[in-house]
């Protein structure tokens, strides 16, 4: 099982390979990559820190979820580290009998992880300025003097 955080860059080949299977007709993949959101403020990479120990937990209980509820095989990793724009920070791949639960795997699975595993991001912005994110508000780096 291909599951866990890497430093290194995301081989999606790789991660689709982990899944295959003969039993199984549908592999769908998906690939979050980083984007310059020009229209914010200009992003030119992310930094990924993790909870390592948990992160991977939550990762292998997903997985483990998506089989039970969808007979998937999946594969996950993300990126730690800093993640430059247009770069791969996540990868997930799974395959199942049909393509509909295959799908369907692969969407629950990157949604959960999403929600459940804790990885933080830091924006590194154009400007030089970088802000934490939380996954729902920008928290900027300044502190008050």
């Amino acid at each position: 099982m291909m599951i866990g955080l890497s430093a290194e860059p995301l081989d999606l080949g790789a991660v689709a390979a982990a899944v295959r299977d003969s039993e199984h007709g549908g592999l769908a993949t998906f690939l979050g990559c980083i984007r310059r959101e020009e229209a914010i403020r200009e992003v030119i990479a992310i930094d990924y820190q993790a909870y390592e120990e948990l992160t991977q937990r939550e990762l292998v209980a997903v997985a483990e979820e998506a089989a039970a509820r969808f007979g998937a095989t999946v594969a996950a990793v993300h990126r730690i580290g800093r993640v430059e724009v247009s770069e791969p920070s996540v990868a997930v791949a799974a395959s199942a009998p049909h393509r509909a639960a295959a799908f369907a795997a692969c969407r629950y699975v990157i949604d959960e992880l999403k929600v459940r595993a804790p990885i933080w991001k830091r924006m590194v912005y154009a400007d030089g300025a970088t802000e934490w994110m939380d996954g729902r508000d920008r928290v900027p780096d300044e502190r008050p003097a």
